[in-house]
């Protein structure tokens, strides 16, 4: 994906990519830099005859509002904030309104713009700043905002009188926003009532600290999507995590593991998980304050035991791991049908036959990428085997009980990533001949077939000649 110039470090790529917050390019009309004075005195230089009211009548039918301060004199950028939406305050089509700064404002001139257009009705509001900029406004509330995003903010307010910020608000995203404390968060998120998407990305930038206080509590979430990596300030992962959104239907949580979890997920239909493991950084990698020093034991049982009722999963390679190190037991997935999980060179596969086996009505099994650790403890999922445990292995098969992968329901089986390795081949041949219910077998080979057709054609040739233990099995490449 390109990255407009518009988005100048990895923040506001990320918010770009991921809010949908339009970038600005100089050839777009919306991107507003010239008040009407310069375009009238353009129009004169090329002896266009256009009244000042039809010119007007034009700027009326804009719908959305992009501005930022990237070009002319960013001094005067707040009156020309207020100048522009003084021109469109008798406007019915305006409903979206988005700022950038790459400069730093006086904060309590572009506090009053921000009043204004908060004032002004708009149904989708996006504030993007270069630098954390503390936002000091009179009443940050709205009666008719249905989408707000906000980025790299200090929020610091009061509460409105009765609590209620934005009483129409259904979309939410925080972007490296801090507020003055968790009490104002909570009272925030509380203060939007019918809020039914929540977006948090808040990462470690080795200035200030943690802004999250770990909890979402709401009855009306329904998706929820929460990146808070903190691994430079274990304290800021200290204690427990509560998701308390019983409407809740899908999250996306990615995060390094907290100490422990309270959760309340009775409606969710489906997760997506990427939790790191503290024991996977070096020791000398945290910094403390006061000289404090802070060990992390992550617990994510009470989390897994919350989302045991989704039908779909999707899970990281570190996810896996932690499924493993950070879980005391496995529940059931009485629902699950489709589960997914990405594969890292550096890390095992030991908790999928204990997801496998829980798995009863599992369909659909997808695998980014075969390539993973070779441990002892991947079992009978894995084809792999141990060098010093190869002997081992040999004396106790006939010991062996039923392979995980024989008593799977699986109709399924995607694989993205495939680059025909012994090893991977080896995986393949291992689903194929314990996966009894098969039905389809989609591989996507990750190679370019117009520079290494021969290699290509020898990659699905091997896994099209693989023996299959379902008769019904189809392998689509």
């Amino acid at each position: 994906m390109e990255t407009s110039s518009f988005f100048p470090c990895d923040t506001h790529q990320f918010y770009q990519a991921h809010l949908g917050f339009k970038p600005l390019t100089s050839n777009k009309i919306y991107q507003v830099h010239m008040n009407v004075s310069l375009i009238e005195k353009v129009m004169e230089d090329t002896h266009i005859e256009f009244s000042k009211s039809k010119m007007k009548n034009l700027y009326l039918l804009i719908d959305g509002l992009y501005l930022n301060d990237a070009q002319g004199d960013p001094q005067h950028f707040c009156d020309f904030v207020e100048d522009t939406l003084e021109l469109l305050s008798d406007s019915t089509t305006l409903k979206s309104f988005s700022l950038y700064c790459a400069f730093t404002h006086d904060s309590s001139e572009m506090g009053q713009c921000i009043d204004t257009v908060l004032e002004r009705g708009f149904l989708e509001l996006n504030l993007l700043f270069e630098d954390t900029h503390c936002l000091d406004v009179e009443s940050f509330t709205s009666n008719t905002l249905v989408k707000l995003s906000l980025c790299d903010f200090y929020l610091e307010f009061e509460p409105p009188p009765g609590g209620v910020f934005f009483p129409k608000l259904k979309k939410l995203s925080l972007v490296q926003v801090e507020f003055t404390s968790h009490e104002i968060y909570d009272a925030f998120i509380s203060g939007c009532p019918v809020l039914e998407e929540f977006f948090l990305h808040n990462h470690d930038d080795y200035i200030n600290f943690p802004a999250w206080n770990g909890t979402v509590e709401s009855l009306s979430i329904k998706r929820l999507t929460i990146s808070y990596h903190w691994p430079h300030y274990p304290k800021g992962h200290k204690g427990f995590c509560l998701f308390d959104t019983p409407s809740l239907v899908y999250l996306d949580y990615s995060s390094y593991a907290a100490e422990d979890y309270q959760v309340k997920l009775g409606s969710l239909v489906e997760a997506t998980l990427d939790i790191h493991s503290w024991e996977r950084l070096p020791d000398d990698y945290y910094y403390y304050e006061d000289g404090d020093t802070v060990d992390i034991v992550g617990d994510v049982t009470n989390l897994v035991a919350g989302i045991s009722n989704v039908k779909t999963l999707h899970l990281s390679a570190d996810s896996l791991e932690v499924f493993h190190s950070c879980c005391k037991s496995i529940p059931v997935f009485p629902n699950l049908v489709t589960l997914s999980f990405e594969s890292d060179k550096e890390r095992g596969w030991q908790a999928v036959p204990l997801l496998l086996n829980s798995s009863p009505n599992l369909e659909t099994l997808v695998i980014k990428g075969l390539v993973h650790e070779v441990t002892e403890k991947c079992g009978d999922a894995c084809a792999c085997i141990p060098k010093r445990d190869k002997r081992k292995r040999k004396r106790t098969k006939t010991e062996k009980g039923v392979c995980c992968l024989s008593t799977c329901q699986v109709k399924v089986l995607n694989i993205s990533g495939y680059q025909g390795s012994c090893g991977e081949l080896k995986q393949m041949r291992h689903f194929l001949g314990n996966l009894k219910c098969l039905e389809t077998v989609k591989v996507d080979v990750e190679v370019d077939q117009g520079k290494d057709v021969k290699r290509y054609m020898r990659i699905t040739n091997a896994l099209m000649k693989l023996p299959r233990v379902s008769s019904n099995c189809q392998i689509h490449v």
